[in-house]
């Protein structure tokens, strides 16, 4: 019997349900169950590797099935995620390849992701770059995140947003008003529209679609119909990039 035989069948047995008293018409009869398991022990004492093999397999179709329900979630929730018009945009706001990135301020990963998303940036000029705030780590991500949202409505989310990404110290609100003066923001302005409960709303939504998505921690990246979670470097992002331009057509 090869291996492919001896996988099907362990499968069938595992996956099958129990037809006790119900003959070969309702399913594996006590007899048969106990010839395959014979089968089966003996085929794994002549060689152990099927066992390797049947666990690689299951772990393979375990991806595939999450990765066909990521799909499905990124469908469903396409509007939200690629065309919020509220939505902080870097890059080209006309690019013809959108990449949404979900990170916290705080976040090492993103930390770490953000001299490689510039470096994307100026590569491949036909990419948008969505940015969706999601404050999972602290109440110092939060105030963060509500700084930077605040920002954005003077015009000044991606020139805080690269000076949180550099820090090196809690983003405390001492520390986001010294980054913010030296930026040129109304800090007054900027404080008191934290509090927007406008501002809120958008990071609870930010993290309901987080949550369809099942992701799980930051950086967390979505291009074309992929989910990828955690930093990547250069060459994965270009090749991912260069995977959405091709389904696309372009």
């Amino acid at each position: 019997m090869t291996r492919f035989s001896l996988l099907a069948l362990a499968a069938s047995l595992t996956l099958a349900p129990p037809a006790w008293g119900q003959g070969a018409s309702g399913g594996f009869t006590p007899q048969q169950r106990q010839e395959v398991v014979d089968i089966l022990r003996e085929a794994l004492k002549q060689d152990p590797g099927i066992l390797r093999d049947a666990l690689m397999a299951l772990e393979q179709a375990e991806r595939e099935d999450r990765a066909g329900a990521q799909r499905a979630a990124i469908a469903a929730n396409a509007e939200a995620l690629f065309r919020t018009v509220e939505d902080p945009v870097k890059g080209n706001p006309q690019g013809g390849v959108t990449l949404v990135e979900f990170f916290d301020a705080r976040c090492g990963y993103c930390k770490q992701m953000e001299p490689v998303m510039e470096a994307l940036l100026r590569r491949q000029p036909d990419v948008r770059l969505v940015m969706k705030d999601l404050p999972i780590l602290g109440p110092n991500s939060l105030l963060a995140s509500r700084a930077l949202l605040a920002a954005q409505r003077q015009g000044k989310y991606a020139a805080l947003h690269e000076a949180l990404l550099r820090l090196r110290e809690e983003p405390t609100e001492p520390v986001l008003k010294r980054e913010a003066e030296k930026l040129g923001l109304d800090w007054a302005r900027l404080r008191r529209e934290m509090d927007d409960p406008a501002i809120g709303k958008r990071l609870e939504a930010n993290t309901r679609l987080a949550a369809a998505l099942r992701i799980e921690g930051t950086p967390a990246l979505v291009i074309g119909d992929a989910l990828v979670p955690g930093a990547v470097d250069l060459a994965t992002l270009e090749r991912l990039v260069a995977e959405a331009r091709r389904k696309r057509g372009g």
